[in-house]
């Protein structure tokens, strides 16, 4: 066997599992890396690096030619001025994002600024959409006391996902990140193309064709369940009828509303 490829948590560790595979030195060996690897966050997204060795040819004196294997470092991009960070649509790359020595076992001492909490928000969601076999690129944007993560990619329809699961999926895990790690309890909302818009006036016409069912049958309605978020669409809708009221019934993630008379 003259060529190894061995993968592990780190380069160097990947390279010994191979030298060792082959029986050979550093010195005897043409190494490329394959995968720098990534630690991720809460071990999501984590990737082992992965390295192939190939044993180099002996001379007729039992020389190695051994020549220089040359491997790019991936350049990243300094990542945009802090101060800009949310006031502008700022693209965000994974790689200028995630520290690899960060350590989030400790959720109370993890507390950060909130320009430095939405950036590591931004980089967790694309580097889950990106083990989705997905490339995207997430952009910035606050609205009030609300960050909005829209994600721009050519494949939106397996972002957002059948009814809308996926992408309030990835809404609720960043709502949860967004409020363990910064300061000020913002809003996430994660967004593709026009879907959070089409889905609000999907759910403004939702709630008035039930408060027209429930005074005209004189019967509660129980809708579907839905995310907290779009719940509150509805509460926020129906709030001004004065012929019915809502609450909400079960637990997630399968809660529901129920619309009756007033």
């Amino acid at each position: 066997m003259n060529k190894y490829t061995a993968q592990a948590e780190t380069v160097d560790e990947a390279i010994q599992k191979a030298l060792k595979e082959l029986g050979i030195t550093k010195k005897e060996a043409s190494i490329e890396i394959v995968d720098q690897g990534r630690k991720g966050i809460f071990k999501i997204g984590k990737k082992d690096a992965i390295v192939t060795v190939t044993k180099l040819a002996a001379d007729n004196n039992g020389k190695s030619f051994f020549k220089e294997t040359s491997t790019k470092e991936e350049t990243v991009k300094p990542a945009p001025d802090s101060s800009k960070l949310v006031k502008e649509q700022t693209p965000i790359l994974t790689e200028s994002i995630l520290s690899e020595d960060e350590d989030f076992s400790n959720v109370a001492d993890t507390k950060r600024n909130d320009e430095e909490a939405v950036k590591m928000v931004a980089g967790y969601l694309q580097e889950i959409i990106q083990k989705m076999g997905i490339s995207s690129t997430v952009i910035l944007e606050e609205t009030k006391n609300q960050i909005v993560f829209h994600v721009e990619t050519e494949k939106a329809g397996l972002v957002i996902g059948k009814h809308g699961k996926v992408i309030n999926a990835l809404q609720s895990l960043a709502q949860v990140l967004l409020h363990r790690h910064a300061k000020t309890k913002y809003t996430a909302i994660v967004n593709v193309g026009d879907y959070r818009e089409r889905r609000e006036n999907a759910l403004r016409e939702l709630a008035e064709r039930t408060a027209l069912k429930v005074r005209r049958t004189k019967q509660p309605v129980f809708l579907e369940p839905m995310p907290a978020s779009e719940r509150k669409q509805i509460h926020f809708y129906l709030s001004k009828d004065d012929a019915v009221m809502t609450h909400s019934e079960g637990n997630e993630p399968h809660r529901y509303l129920v619309v009756e008379l007033k």
